[in-house]
């Protein structure tokens, strides 16, 4: 992985932190609607995660794939990422 890997790990960190924190939420019985902010929010930072990472995907692995001759098939792997975004 090219990606800013400090970057993508303390999203991650973050992430796997709030995920803990709702599972708490939910044991504790509490309010729904605070429980479905907290869901968005981890969902908000694994789309930034990933989005470094697909960045990162198209400006060193694709680009590299296109000189060696490979391009097509990483286009293909992007656009199957795309289609389940």
């Amino acid at each position: 992985m090219k990606a800013d890997e400090k970057k993508v790990s303390n999203l991650l960190k973050t992430a796997k932190g709030q995920v803990e924190g709702i599972l708490k939420m939910v044991e504790d019985d509490r309010y729904c609607v605070d429980i479905s902010n907290q869901i968005l929010a981890v969902q908000s930072l694994l789309r930034k995660a990933n989005n470094e990472i697909l960045k990162s995907h198209m400006k060193c692995c694709i680009k590299e794939a296109f000189e060696t001759g490979q391009g097509e098939e990483k286009i293909d792997e992007v656009i199957n990422i795309i289609d389940k975004l």
